[in-house]
């Protein structure tokens, strides 16, 4: 999916265990389908998983979970990443890797809004000191930073009519509270759901304290029409930031659908919900 992409298979992490952590290497390892594109997740026997960076950007993402998961995991209401060990560069693979606790559940179909919503407002109450700051997802907008794929869009949507509604959100006021936490990634590959209920967050590798407006894109990523006020009343935005959200998730659409088109149906299939909704919001 990605240039630069360093393969990776079972053989890999049967050989990585047995000489970094021989006291797991004797369970089954098992490849998992994900929709993520960043690591390449394998099942170790029935209460493990191990995670490798496919790709130089995502080495950092195990450093970011092991600093900061302790911190947030005791004042939310889900479970999240929990890293157990990590492993160091070996046989040809260049990154570092991490083993996590096995968390249950499955992506979802639908999500209850109040389970999201009482995992954002949870995660906004948590002390933002020292927490990394946002230099990306939660960072301000800039209104005259429109995303150059929406012309790559063109022959599939009207790429002048995106440009207006990304415009016109992105020139919302500005976040004047302080920074808060916040995940900056709430789509369906993120989630689990177990008994019908909202049970892990997962990939924090966006994760740092500025904007929440971020986490609004639950609204667009998961949630109906008929859901989302129930969740903006419960998470408590006002206009500007809805219109930051909305304006959020739209950049993640436009950014995502034409380099994921032929690689990734899952994300590509993302990026065209959120126009979706995104549209048919604005239209009213």
């Amino acid at each position: 999916m990605h240039d630069g992409e360093v393969p990776t298979d079972a053989l890999l992490v049967r050989l990585l265990l047995a000489e970094q952590f021989p006291a797991w290497a004797d369970l089954t390892v098992t490849p998992v389908e994900s929709g993520g594109t960043d690591n390449a997740i394998y099942r170790l026997g029935e209460d493990l998983a191990v995670r490798l960076p496919r790709i130089g950007w995502a080495t950092g993402q195990i450093e970011l979970e092991r600093t900061w998961m302790p911190v947030l995991a005791p004042q939310l209401p889900v479970a999240v990443p929990e890293p157990l060990a990590v492993g160091v560069p070996a046989f040809g693979y260049p990154y570092e890797w991490a083993v996590y606790r096995w968390l249950p559940g499955a992506n979802p179909g639908e999500v209850p809004a109040q389970d999201l919503a009482d995992f954002v407002v949870a995660l906004r109450g948590v002390d933002a000191t020292g927490g990394p700051p946002a230099r990306g997802r939660g960072a301000p907008l800039d209104p005259r930073a429109v995303p150059p794929p929406i012309q790559e869009l063109a022959g599939e949507y009207d790429a002048a009519l995106l440009t207006e509604v990304w415009s016109a959100d992105a020139a919302a006021a500005p976040w004047s509270g302080p920074p808060t936490w916040l995940h900056g990634d709430l789509h369906g590959g993120n989630v689990l759901i177990d008994g019908g209920r909202l049970s892990a967050v997962i990939d924090w590798s966006c994760c740092a304290v500025g904007d929440p407006a971020i986490d609004l894109l639950p609204a667009w990523s998961l949630l109906s029409a008929a859901d989302r006020p129930a969740f903006r009343d419960r998470v408590g935005a006002d206009e500007a930031q809805w219109r930051r959200g909305r304006c959020w998730a739209l950049t993640m659409a436009v950014n995502a659908l034409p380099y994921y088109r032929d690689t990734n149906p899952f994300l590509a299939g993302l990026g065209r919900r959120m126009i979706a909704e995104v549209l048919a919001e604005v239209a009213g």
